[in-house]
């Protein structure tokens, strides 16, 4: 039984829960989101496969998940980068974002969302149970995905690029 990290709107612990319960409540809880670009400054997508408890199929960032309890955000996320694309990187803090939304099979998405950023120039071995496919792209190719065709990708990748935030990603990158 998987738990989460249970936060208030600062991202302060204010508990656990286990995961699958933390979803269907929509209960606040920490969670984070990498995206790793290449030295042509594509970022990695992955297809999440079919069987994920949620959003299966959907095209989304590198990877994302939660901390567990005692667990760092920096940890979980190279935890789960290994788990799911068959990789490690270096990875940074680049923001934070909010987000709620309701999600097939009855569950909520109501997450303090850390995400991190890496530089990676490798073939990823990803985890078939994790990912169903994956694709380099460019951003401003994305950014006309998004548009053109949003269903296709995970919601909580469409909110980090419309965060205000996602500008420090940018720069971020350019400085790289």
């Amino acid at each position: 039984m998987e738990k989460v990290i249970l936060v208030d709107e600062l991202d302060r612990e204010v508990g656990s829960a286990e995961k699958l319960r933390a979803h269907r409540d929509g209960a606040m809880h920490r969670a984070f989101s990498v995206f790793v670009f290449d030295s042509a400054g594509r970022l990695l997508l992955q297809k999440r496969a079919k069987g994920k408890y949620h959003s299966g199929g959907l095209w989304s960032n590198t990877c994302c998940g939660h901390p567990r309890p005692g667990e760092t955000v920096a940890s979980a996320a190279a935890r789960r980068l290994r788990e799911e694309m068959g990789f490690g990187c270096e990875l940074r803090p680049a923001f934070e974002f909010v987000y709620r939304a309701e999600l097939d099979g009855g569950l909520i998405e109501h997450e303090y969302d850390h995400v991190l950023v890496g530089r990676f120039d490798g073939e990823p071995r990803p985890e078939a149970s994790e990912v169903e496919e994956w694709a380099w792209l460019g951003l401003e190719e994305l950014r006309r995905e998004l548009l053109t065709s949003p269903a296709g990708y995970s919601f909580w990748l469409r909110a980090a690029m419309r965060s205000g935030d996602w500008r420090k990603l940018d720069s971020m990158l350019r400085a790289a």
